[in-house]
């Protein structure tokens, strides 16, 4: 009885030696050796891993570089000296790197939105979206809940009065915060800008007006009144183009609604 024992245990032993070798020699032959420019790439990058630049973390940011699948400028906390320095390991001209910052397009705090019913459930955006929308009247409105806050990897974003709202000196403009928003609120902008939009609904006015007491109507007023042509009405909610606005404030200062800011960046 030992002696079968042994004999199975001796068996599995050679096995595996041989198994073991068997994998040792695939392991060499089919060994691939990584990028150098990839250990030099990642010392650049943040290690963040908020996939602002659109890839799932900074690896797999840097594996794409390396095949030339993405240029060098996508990495926000990375900054212009990251992306020219990324674009000289790998031999290619620069970008130009734009800084960019989210913005909150909603102005509905809890002193001018209205209500359609009282939400009790979880402190999470995307279920209370998920109850005819969201306890908001208005449907394109800040839920509250910081689902964007919690996702930040800077804590640049704070919920304030019901709406959420961004450090502009903190934020690197990674864009992590829009893909957590189930309202599609929030929105990057250039951070040298200096006007922006309060908000994001696309109803008509009358509809606005019902929902809340500062959402922009489509009164085209602002769009009149500007002397470069830089701000319009789409979809019922002004839009501003931000290669042709100059800062001057003329929107800001004629809005009936006073939903457009002007805010000057450190």
């Amino acid at each position: 009885m030992w002696i079968d024992i042994l004999k199975a245990f001796l068996a599995l032993g050679i096995l595996g030696l041989i198994f073991g070798g068997a994998l040792s020699i695939a392991g060499n032959i089919f060994f691939v050796k990584e990028d150098s420019r990839k250990e030099e790439i990642m010392k650049i990058l943040p290690g963040a891993n908020c996939g602002g630049c659109g890839y799932a973390g900074c690896a797999g940011y840097a594996d794409a570089i390396i095949a030339g699948q993405a240029a060098s400028n996508l990495c926000a906390a990375a900054k212009k000296d990251g992306a020219d320095a990324i674009a000289e390991i790998m031999g290619a001209d620069r970008v130009e790197f734009i800084p960019m910052v989210a913005h909150i397009r909603c102005h509905g705090t809890n002193d001018f939105a209205n209500k359609k019913y009282i939400y009790y459930g979880m402190n999470d955006c995307v279920a209370a979206n998920r109850l005819l929308g969201g306890y908001m009247t208005c449907q394109y409105g800040c839920l509250g809940f910081g689902n964007c806050l919690k996702k930040c990897p800077l804590g640049a974003i704070s919920i304030e009065n019901g709406v959420a709202v961004v450090d502009r000196n903190l934020c690197i403009g990674c864009g992590a915060c829009l893909e957590a928003c189930p309202k599609g609120v929030i929105e990057l902008l250039p951070k040298d800008s200096k006007i922006m939009v309060n908000c994001s609904s696309k109803d008509k006015g009358p509809r606005t007006r019902e929902a809340c007491n500062t959402g922009c109507i489509g009164c085209k007023i602002c769009q009149k009144n500007c002397p470069e042509g830089a701000i319009r009405v789409e979809g019922n909610v002004s839009i501003i183009d931000y290669e042709k606005c100059i800062g001057c404030g003329i929107c800001a200062e004629k809005c009936p609604r006073k939903i457009i800011d002007i805010t000057i960046s450190e």
